[in-house]
């Protein structure tokens, strides 16, 4: 694993990471503080398109602020174009998702991990991957908070959970972070979830679009996405359990 200097309390320590999942591996990237300890450990679950720039980004940028993070890819193999991404999510069972989770919990609990507090970790979901994040979060005692970031509420209708129903459930704290001019999620969804899940805070970005976050793509928005980068590490921080540094001498 490389090491990226200083842009933020810490130095970290990222790149490619095989996740132990059943039988076999599935892709993954680590990126977390370069330090001994453990920290707060956040699962990510990635967009439509898979692990990508946009994922990595995003785990470097919070692994700056102390957070260590690993994604999890949910599709087998790597889609090869946007179609096929589709094809592998609409293919893609809640069970099979959830399944996944939580090998990768039971990886980052294994005795190889010894940088991650597991006592309770954070779920973050991008795009349609906070799906499972949500669903996980209803589901699991060992979630100690969940956020997403522009992700769809309706349209899954025809699936084995439905997210509008499950916010209900949710027991841990939720952050949902979206742009008010999405052309893919109303806004309006969005307000509904806030009063389905009373105790998570739903929030809106004038003048953001549905990638706001993306710094690769078109729609990057960036004071929304520098805005959205605080309020992740500060919900993570405050849910979940505080690092423990090891003091080398």
């Amino acid at each position: 694993m490389a090491v990226l200097p200083h842009e933020g309390t810490y130095s970290v320590m990222y790149g490619p990471l095989a996740v132990s999942v059943g039988a076999g591996y599935r892709r993954g990237y680590l990126a977390r503080p370069d330090h001994a300890g453990r920290f707060p450990t956040v699962v990510l679950t990635p967009d439509l398109d898979g692990l990508g720039a946009h994922e990595k980004h995003v785990a470097r940028r919070l692994a700056r602020r102390g957070i260590a993070v690993l994604v999890v890819d949910l599709y087998r193999t790597a889609p090869p174009d946007r179609r096929a991404a589709l094809e592998a999510y609409q293919t893609l069972s809640d069970g099979e998702a959830m399944r996944t989770i939580d090998e990768t919990f039971d990886y980052l609990r294994s005795d190889d991990i010894d940088w991650a507090q597991t006592e309770r970790i954070g779920l973050l979901g991008l795009d349609v991957g906070g799906r499972f994040s949500l669903i996980d979060a209803a589901h699991r005692k060992w979630v100690g908070a969940a956020a997403v970031v522009s992700t769809p509420l309706t349209g899954d209708e025809d699936r084995q959970f439905q997210v509008a129903e499950i916010l209900r459930h949710i027991g841990v704290r939720v952050l949902g972070l979206y742009g008010a001019d999405d052309e893919l999620v109303d806004s309006e969804s969005v307000d509904e979830a806030q009063s389905r899940n009373i105790t998570g805070q739903w929030l809106l970005y004038d003048g953001a679009a549905h990638g706001f976050l993306d710094e690769s793509g078109d729609e990057y928005h960036e004071a929304s996405a520098e805005d959205a980068l605080a309020r992740l590490t500060d919900f993570f921080t405050t849910h979940l359990p505080s690092k423990s540094e090891v003091d080398l001498g």
